[in-house]
């Protein structure tokens, strides 16, 4: 690998962990108070209490640590085993797995405030925008579809599109309800007003897509 790789060394020399989630920690603070184009390496340094060299030696260049802070979130909540569709799994549960860890997701108060900051600086900062989505709600949705289609090849449901099976999903998931959140109109929801939605999502989906 190449010594810009932000997951490889400088010279083979071991990453810090903590160094390295300090940045991450610094990096999110900052995208969200500054967005991208007001934050700077040498700010996210600084931040962190590192040097710029050793944020250089695990983020190639500010693109990259943005898409890693995103990541990092997202992964944290929903990662990639969640999508798993085991030959004992119940299809059911594992949406509703997956509905709630999305739930949790969305409603989080990093998640809130960096959705807000895209939809006020998206014109302003489209290269902020378009990372946000690759590496945040485009990730879930190609993990939910490569889902959708080993449950299509089990004969648990019948659908032409995967992909948009997906983006139907997780769109009943986030509902009005999101919107009203996101512009300050309501709270997020509780965990007993989650597990119905949840349920009820689930339910729906499954009965639209029943074979």
């Amino acid at each position: 690998m190449s010594n810009n790789d932000p997951q490889t060394g400088l010279r083979g020399r071991p990453k810090d962990p903590a160094k390295r989630q300090a940045i991450l920690d610094a990096a999110k603070a900052l995208f969200l108070a500054q967005g991208f184009s007001g934050t700077s390496m040498d700010a996210v340094a600084a931040e962190a209490g590192v040097s710029k060299l050793t944020v250089y030696s695990h983020f190639s260049d500010k693109a990259t640590l943005f898409a890693a802070a995103v990541e990092a979130k997202c992964q944290g909540l929903m990662p990639v085993p969640i999508f798993s569709l085991e030959s004992d799994d119940a299809l059911p549960r594992v949406l509703e797995r997956i509905g709630h860890a999305f739930m949790e997701l969305i409603n989080s108060e990093e998640a809130i405030g960096l959705e807000r900051l895209m939809n006020s600086l998206a014109s302003q900062d489209p290269e902020m925008a378009r990372l946000f989505f690759e590496v945040g709600p485009e990730r879930t949705l190609k993990e939910m579809e490569r889902l959708l289609i080993a449950a299509r090849e089990r004969g648990l449901v019948a659908l032409g599109d995967p992909w948009g099976a997906a983006e139907l999903f997780f769109g009943m998931l986030q509902s009005c309800r999101h919107m009203q959140v996101l512009i300050g109109c309501a709270q997020p929801p509780g965990p007993a007003e989650t597990e119905a939605h949840v349920r009820e999502v689930v339910r729906v989906f499954l009965r639209g897509y029943a074979p």
